[in-house]
């Protein structure tokens, strides 16, 4: 579907539509929500006034006072999701050509991704937070089920696309564990990162060790350009290579390095979904160049049949 519309939908500012035309084509082929559903929770009775729906008549009640009182329900939210994205400059990658979906960046899938499964926790009226945060922590809202915060929400992640970053650094490691702090009710915490935190693997996997402090479920949507970043397809041509978040450069032949660095980069991703597999994390590693629909879809069908 997304394939149909990419001359359509072409600009970030059809987030909203975009992402509603993916759930209800997710939604049209499945018999239930791949999240905890919408429930509500008896508060008292009043009496019915002429008129009103019977739906939610007592007849029980009516049976032995031969009156007639309604229900009246307490809507419960019974998910509480914390939406995190890292939006350093490398989450910026790859430069995208004329024309090519904003979604196809580091930085377009999640924030795509975010605006879909928001939708979807806002048909079941479940509250959704998000932080966002590079070198600084730079936003953040508690969860809530407002139309009003749903918009504020929306708003900030076509802020992320309007606005890219130049050179700015990540702190990963200092904001994952600020915003597992503020995480004081059990929740479902979805975080969107490249993960790429120069030398501090270790400090990195106790931050998200720390994410599931208080029973809190959490997701991690790992974003790669697979062809560049995993691979290192590049031809041999001498090449400048720049890092987008220091501005340092290096001039090289990358044949010359493309098999030390596709085993090293080979074995730490394998540490990465290893570390979430020990914490109970659920792992969804994503390349941004493949169909968004299919990953997305492939993690939800599997959320549904396995929880």
């Amino acid at each position: 579907m997304i394939e149909q519309q990419k001359e359509i939908i072409s600009g970030f500012k059809h987030l909203e539509l975009l992402a509603n035309q993916v759930v209800e084509g997710f939604i049209s082929g499945m018999h239930k929500s791949p999240f905890h559903g919408f429930s509500a929770e008896f508060a008292e009775h009043k009496v019915y006034n002429k008129g009103e729906s019977t739906k939610h008549i007592d007849w029980k009640l009516f049976a032995k006072t031969d009156r007639l009182y309604t229900k009246r329900y307490e809507e419960e939210t019974n998910l509480r999701c914390h939406l995190i994205i890292d939006n350093s400059s490398s989450m910026h990658f790859p430069q995208l050509e004329s024309g090519q979906p904003f979604y196809e960046s580091k930085i377009g899938f999640s924030v795509l991704a975010s605006a879909v499964l928001m939708n979807l926790l806002k048909k079941q009226r479940d509250a959704v937070g998000l932080s966002v945060f590079s070198d600084t922590y730079e936003y953040y809202a508690p969860e809530k089920g407002s139309d009003r915060h749903h918009r504020m929400i929306l708003n900030n992640l076509e802020d992320l696309l309007e606005n890219p970053k130049v050179a700015k650094p990540t702190e990963t490691v200092t904001f994952l564990h600020q915003i597992a702090e503020k995480m004081h009710r059990r929740s479902m915490i979805i975080l969107f990162t490249d993960m790429f935190q120069n030398g501090e693997e270790d400090k990195l996997f106790n931050a998200l060790q720390h994410l599931k402090h208080n029973k809190h479920k959490v997701v991690l949507f790992h974003v790669v350009d697979e062809k560049r970043e995993l691979h290192f397809d590049f031809d041999n041509a001498p090449r400048k290579f720049i890092d987008v978040e220091s501005g340092e450069t290096v001039n090289l032949f990358a044949e010359n390095i493309k098999e030390v660095y596709e085993k090293n980069i080979d074995a730490y991703f394998k540490k990465v979904a290893m570390t979430c597999a020990q914490n109970k994390i659920k792992y969804v590693p994503v390349n941004v160049g493949a169909n968004f629909e299919k990953i997305l879809t492939t993690y939800l069908v599997e959320k549904q049949m396995f929880g």
